[in-house]
C-alpha cells in the first residue's frame, strides 16, 4: 500500500488550485494591482494560468489527477512579484504558454500544418515583446523532430509562415503611421547583446528568486529522469522538451542578464511541470520535508520581493 503524505494530499486535492488562486489574488493586490492599475498584466497572468491547466490536461503530464503544475506556475510567478509591473514580460509568458499548448498537439503528426501555424503565430507575437526568442527557432525545429516527431517540409513551412504572420498583419498599420523605423529598430536588436554581461542592475531578491527557481528545475529534472520509466514515451519526450528549454533559459541568464524579467518568466513556465511532477509523484519522508521547505521558501521570497524590492545585489 502506497503511503500518502501531505505533499500527495495537497497535490491531488481538487481544492488546491482554488486555494492557490485566492493566494495569488492577495499577492497581486499587495503587489499594486489597484494602485498601479496592473489590469493588463493580471489578465495575461490569468490566461497563462488557464493555459497551463490546458497544457497539463490535454497532455496528461502527470499520470494521476493533479493541478500541481498550474499551482507551481502560480506560486513561482507570485514569488517573482517584481515581474508584475512588466507588461512585455506578462505578454511574452502568455504567448509562450500558448505556443506550447498548440505545439504539443502536433505530437507524431507531420501533417499538422494548421496547429504548427497557430503555434508559431504565438511565437511571432512573443517576439514582439522579446525579439531574441527568434534565435532559438531552429532549436524548436530540432525539438519538433526529436521530441515531437512532427517536423516535415509541410510543418516547417507552416512554422515560417506563422512567425512572419504577425509582422505581415501589423506592417500596413506601421507603414500608415510612418513608423517603419520602429520595426527596423526592433528587428535590429536581434544582433544587439549590449550592454555586455553585467549583473549590477539585479537586486538580491531577484537573484535569490532566480536561484530558487533554477534549483527547483534541477530537482525536477533529476527526479524525472531517474523515474521516467514509469511514464509513457510521449510524456518522456515532452519532459525532454521542458528540460532542454530549462537549460537554455539558464544559459540565457548568464549571456543576457539585461533581459532578466523575460527570461525568468520563461524559466518559470518550464520549471512548473518539472517540479509539479516531483511534488505529486514522490512519497518519501525526505521529499515531504522538501515540500514543506519549498512552500516556506516560496512564501518568504514572495514577502521579500513585495516589501524589500530595492535591496541591491
Amino acid at each position: 500500500m502506497k503511503i500518502k503524505r501531505t505533499q500527495n494530499r495537497v497535490a491531488e486535492s481538487r481544492l488546491t488550485l482554488s486555494a492557490v488562486m485566492v493566494y495569488a489574488i492577495a499577492v497581486w493586490l499587495a503587489g499594486g494591482l489597484l494602485q498601479q492599475q496592473l489590469w493588463l498584466q493580471f489578465a495575461c497572468f490569468l490566461l497563462s494560468t488557464y493555459l497551463m491547466v490546458v497544457l497539463n490536461n490535454s497532455n496528461a503530464l502527470i499520470r494521476v489527477y493533479s493541478r500541481t503544475i498550474s499551482c507551481s506556475f502560480v506560486i513561482l510567478t507570485c514569488a517573482a512579484n517584481f515581474l508584475f509591473s512588466s507588461f512585455s514580460g506578462a505578454f511574452f509568458t502568455l504567448c509562450l504558454t500558448a505556443f506550447y499548448v498548440f505545439l504539443f498537439h502536433t505530437y507524431q503528426d507531420k501533417q499538422a500544418a494548421g496547429l504548427t501555424f497557430y503555434a508559431f503565430v504565438c511565437l511571432g507575437l512573443a517576439s514582439a515583446a522579446f525579439v531574441k526568442v527568434l534565435w532559438i527557432v531552429p532549436i524548436f525545429w530540432i525539438c519538433m523532430f526529436v521530441h515531437l516527431s512532427s517536423l516535415s517540409w509541410r510543418t516547417l513551412a507552416a512554422s515560417i509562415i506563422g512567425i512572419i504572420t504577425p509582422y505581415w498583419l501589423f506592417m500596413p498599420i506601421i507603414i500608415y503611421q510612418g513608423q517603419r523605423h520602429v520595426l527596423m529598430a526592433h528587428l535590429a536588436t536581434l544582433t544587439d547583446i549590449q550592454p555586455a554581461i553585467d549583473y549590477s542592475h539585479l537586486t538580491t531578491p531577484q537573484v535569490l528568486t532566480a536561484l530558487f527557481t533554477a534549483l527547483l528545475a534541477i530537482t525536477g529534472m533529476i527526479h524525472f529522469w531517474r523515474n521516467s520509466s514509469a511514464d509513457r514515451i510521449r510524456i518522456r519526450q515532452l519532459y525532454g522538451f521542458f528540460t532542454l528549454m530549462t537549460v537554455l533559459s539558464m544559459v540565457a541568464f548568464f549571456v543576457l542578464p539585461q533581459h532578466f524579467d523575460i527570461l525568468l518568466g520563461q524559466l518559470i513556465i518550464n520549471t512548473a511541470p518539472l517540479i509539479g511532477h516531483f511534488v505529486t509523484l514522490t512519497r518519501t519522508r525526505y521529499t515531504n520535508i522538501a515540500f514543506y521547505v519549498i512552500c516556506a521558501t516560496a512564501l518568504i521570497l514572495t514577502a521579500l520581493n513585495l516589501w524589500m524590492p530595492s535591496l541591491s545585489f
